[in-house]
């Protein structure tokens, strides 16, 4: 355990930061989720405006740190070209 003052308060904040980064992380995947199983259920439009809904949270969580930008930019690449498959 943090002996010192300053090693307490540093214990606090990053049990509340990776608290905090486990639920935007939860979330995240929660968004993702929703477009692939509207694309596994062959439902076009709610896949489309889940789509939709899960980009922004993608990048907000690529703009924070919480992924790469690359793994977000992979993840907006392959649920796009799910759903074009659908046609």
């Amino acid at each position: 355990m943090a002996n010192t003052a300053q090693a307490r308060k540093r214990a606090r904040q990053a049990e509340k930061s990776r608290q905090h980064n486990a639920a935007q992380r939860s979330s995240l995947r929660t968004y993702i989720k929703k477009v692939v199983y509207a694309v596994e259920a062959g439902e076009k439009d709610n896949a489309q405006s889940a789509y939709k809904e899960a980009v922004p949270m993608i990048d907000m969580a690529a703009s924070k740190g919480l992924i790469h930008k690359n793994k977000a930019a992979r993840h907006k690449s392959r649920l796009n070209k799910s759903i074009v498959a659908m046609a």
